[in-house]
């Protein structure tokens, strides 16, 4: 209620100053993305650094597409926006990028340019290898797909491999987003496996196959494991595992975190594996669209939330890594009870041994068999109807009855958890 307030205000503002645009910054993020007083610390901070006053309006969206539709049409003139990786191709694709500009922030304070990780500098270079996404976005936040699994009834065996998702074991107990291309991705890698082995096929050649026959290959599989899914769910499944109402659930890393911490709270078990054959990794990053009107401030704001303590801040309140490579960050996330790991590939040399959540920071081994996903351009529609025939073809009459069971109870939980700071929101469709 607070940020919606504040944006209310905000937008206020604008209406009463819309003459003198450089006071004001658009902001367009995910929803439950920030931490809270970051907006207010940024209008501060950048008054202390610049001399000039700021007021961020701040705007939030669920899906990715809403957001992109705007700015394709040119109607909103938003200074920021975070889109995730697929859509920053599309749109660095489409022209409707402006490049990043840091000349007229100090050294001292360039936080950008100090704390990438290289990680996201080699991964954002696969986005287009002709014009370097790094020149055009700036990463936020990041993370993988695995597996949630509650291990009373799911072994961390059978959760090791993607094939645990038509295990006959599990039968009306799978829970899988309702989100095509990170579930096309994984799906594929399994079925691919032994031309991965082989060295016939690469990751990357996988994470841009949308030929007929790969699409039906995942399209079969999926199908005759319909009879495991308990549910295809846009963001109630992890809060459903926590409540023993599924044993598995194909996810994301930063839910899968909330999710361990929530059923630790009521003595459920959960764990999170990326499955040996390999998964998918997924970026969110800051860009800004050609039809700006504040660039300046706008960079001033990516370059805010890249600095270490504001990066540390917002992971602790949306549950999601940062994609911030500084010494201050790695710090922030050592935890003696963990196993040590390699993260070398992330921090750099001195991070060949750290204790920290390989949940959230997954070991070298375990990156090295991931990959970026890409845009699928003009063969979405593809993508979109096989995934529409798949859940279609798995719409029993048990299926609805079961749905609406569970967004009875996900409203519920909404009502009771709208207080807790850990909420967290985030569709990738």
């Amino acid at each position: 209620m607070k940020r919606i307030l504040l944006a209310l205000a905000a937008s206020l503002t604008v209406l009463s100053c819309s003459s003198n645009r450089e006071q004001i910054l658009k902001v367009y993020n995910w929803s439950d993305y920030i931490a809270e007083g970051v907006i207010e610390d940024f209008e501060a901070w950048y008054k202390e650094q610049t001399g000039k006053d700021i007021k961020v309006v701040y705007q939030t969206f669920d899906v990715n597409e809403t957001m992109l539709s705007k700015i394709e049409k040119g109607h909103e003139d938003y200074d920021v926006v975070c889109p995730s990786d697929y859509i920053i191709e599309r749109m660095l694709n489409g022209g409707l990028l402006l490049p990043m500009d840091y000349s007229e922030i100090p050294d001292s304070v360039n936080y950008i340019t100090a704390n990438r990780s290289p990680f996201i500098v080699n991964m954002f270079r696969e986005i287009n290898p002709e014009l370097d996404a790094n020149d055009y976005s700036v990463a936020y936040m990041w993370g993988t797909t695995g597996i949630i699994y509650n291990t009373e009834f799911v072994t961390d065996e059978e959760a090791s491999t993607w094939d645990v998702i038509s295990n006959p074991k599990f039968k009306d107990q799978v829970l899988i987003k309702d989100a095509p291309r990170d579930v096309y991705g994984p799906i594929l890698i399994y079925l691919k496996r032994k031309e991965l082995a082989e060295g016939t096929v690469t990751l990357q050649e996988l994470m841009q196959d949308s030929s007929d026959e790969s699409i039906a290959a995942v399209e079969a599989y999926l199908k005759a494991a319909k009879d495991n899914v308990l549910g295809w769910e846009a963001d109630f499944g992890k809060d459903q595992m926590t409540k023993g109402r599924g044993v598995l659930s194909l996810n994301w890393s930063g839910d899968a975190v909330w999710a361990i911490e929530e059923a630790a709270s009521v003595g459920v078990e959960l764990k999170y594996q990326v499955p040996v054959e390999g998964s998918t990794v997924w970026f969110d990053g800051w860009v800004i669209p050609k039809y700006a009107k504040n660039v300046a401030a706008a960079t001033w704001f990516i370059n805010f939330m890249c600095r270490p303590d504001i990066s540390i801040r917002n992971m602790e309140e949306t549950g999601y890594i940062a994609s911030n490579g500084s010494p201050e960050v790695l710090a922030s996330q050592i935890d003696e009870e963990q196993e040590a790991i390699d993260l070398t590939y992330f921090f750099g040399e001195g991070a060949d041994s750290v204790h920290v959540d390989a949940t959230l920071y997954p070991d070298r081994s375990v990156i090295e068999r991931c990959a970026l996903e890409h845009d699928w351009g003009a063969d979405t529609d593809k993508l979109l109807a096989m995934w529409a025939r798949v859940k279609g073809d798995n719409a029993s009459s048990m299926t609805y009855i079961i749905i609406g069971i569970l967004i009875v109870a996900v409203i519920v939980a909404a009502v009771v958890n709208s207080r807790k700071k850990k909420a967290r929101k985030h569709h990738r469709r």
